[in-house]
């Protein structure tokens, strides 16, 4: 299905290329390790809002408009996105502009201008993404979990930042950033389409030739404080209670991350999955329900999330609650496992079907577990887990330590919550 390649570049950047013969498009993504846990208290959303400003210009390019007119002219698609712990830049067209791609998101990481005029927009453009997060109770949620989890550190603080300190932010800060995060060190291309091998190795020494080779500056490590279960709530005048209940798990290379992954499954892979079937079908209070895994470098969380109806939450976490204590309590059945099994296998496959898509899981290989492991050992993994592995894990994580229920809603029952928090 694909070919990959691992290479080390001009003293230290990191290159991986994946064949993909029949793929009309290729993806180029360059990759740096920072994101908003390696901020300061002054920094708060700057990994952010330097990715905007990357694309207003640069040296060969020295406008917004030329950099979009240049993708445009390929008919690329193109985009960047920041998280706790990376911050990456991409494009995806047809293979025939593979170089010219390389050409162009090389220019964008390596060689960006900053200008006053365009900060102050941009100001703007952030304060406005942030009061769009503040109209989503599924956002607002989220935050109010990572917040409750993990307090007032990084991993607990939105990787956007906050009004105050969006606009705070000069010119020089933007430089002082690249040059602690932007090194070469800390840099990934991924390639993957259909690729001409020397040409791209050539073009990518050519767009990173002045990478910076300063020393890499770290990030503190996320403090792990346990409490008892805890309900926390975040007013909003919404016809819908959003939820997440969930507990600490595990960084991305624990090996129980494969077994969370099928129990994750079990919850609420497919429409007759556990939680779907329950709230959903039986109990009728909500549209969406699902279990989802968030691991880091230092740490991970599990939780389900769900709208549902505000009068009915109790009813909602109950029903939650009940299905964790089952899987404790009883084995998966073995029909159950294999047709949970045989739906992430599906998935895997079918989130390989594109060169992004491609790219995007062996960036993530990559980056977070130092492996370029084939999917078809994910799939070995997935296929080899017993009920009797659900079950123990489940008795591990499934306790009192840290489990929070966050709920945006207009107003809530937080005693009789409280009291449903109980394993």
């Amino acid at each position: 299905m694909f070919k990959v390649k691992k290479y080390t570049l001009l003293g230290g950047l990191k290159v991986v290329l994946v064949q993909m013969p029949d793929s009309p498009t290729t993806t180029v993504q360059v990759l740096t390790e920072t994101g908003s846990k390696y901020e300061t208290d002054k920094e708060r959303g700057l990994s952010h809002f330097l990715e905007h400003m990357c694309f207003k210009g640069t040296k060969q390019r020295p406008s917004a408009l030329g950099i979009s007119r240049a993708l445009d002219e390929l008919g690329a698609i193109s985009n960047a996105y920041t998280s706790t712990e990376v911050t990456a830049y991409w494009a995806k067209a047809s293979f025939e502009h593979t170089l010219k791609m390389i050409d162009i998101i090389s220019d964008i990481y390596v060689n960006p201008i900053f200008k006053k005029e365009d900060l102050e927009k941009e100001k703007g453009v952030i304060t406005e993404e942030i009061n769009m997060y503040k109209d989503q109770p599924q956002a607002m949620v989220g935050e109010a979990f990572d917040l409750a989890m993990h307090g007032s550190q990084p991993a607990g603080l939105p990787v956007i930042g906050n009004k105050k300190s969006v606009n705070s932010f000069k010119i020089k800060d933007f430089y002082n950033y690249r040059t602690k995060h932007y090194v070469r060190d800390a840099t990934t291309v991924v390639i993957a389409g259909r690729i001409k091998e020397k040409e791209v190795l050539s073009a990518i020494k050519k767009g990173f030739s002045k990478i910076s080779r300063s020393k890499k500056h770290g990030k503190k490590k996320t403090s792990i404080t346990y409490h008892a279960p805890r309900v926390v709530h975040t007013h909003k005048d919404t016809d819908q209670a959003h939820i997440i209940l969930g507990l600490r798990s595990f960084p991305y290379n624990d090996k129980r991350n494969k077994i969370l992954a099928l129990m994750t499954g079990v919850l609420s892979s497919g429409m007759s999955s556990r939680l779907f079937h329950k709230l959903r079908e039986e109990l009728g209070i909500c549209y969406y329900v699902r279990a989802h895994i968030s691991p880091s470098t230092d740490h991970g969380e599990f939780g389900v999330s769900s709208g549902v109806d505000p009068k009915r939450i109790d009813h909602a976490v109950k029903a939650i609650m009940d299905e964790f204590r089952k899987l404790k309590t009883e084995l998966v059945p073995l029909e159950e496992l294999k047709k949970v099994q045989t739906s992430l296998v599906s998935k895997i496959r079918m989130s390989l079907e594109t060169s992004s898509s491609v790219l995007d899981y062996f960036a993530n290989r990559s980056i977070f577990y130092r492996d370029l492991k084939d999917p078809k050992q994910i799939e070995k993994d997935i296929l080899s887990i017993k009920s009797k592995d659900i079950q123990n894990l489940a008795k591990e994580i499934f306790n009192d330590k840290d489990l929070i229920l966050a709920v945006v809603s207009k107003s809530i029952d937080k005693n009789k919550l409280q009291k449903l928090l109980k394993f």
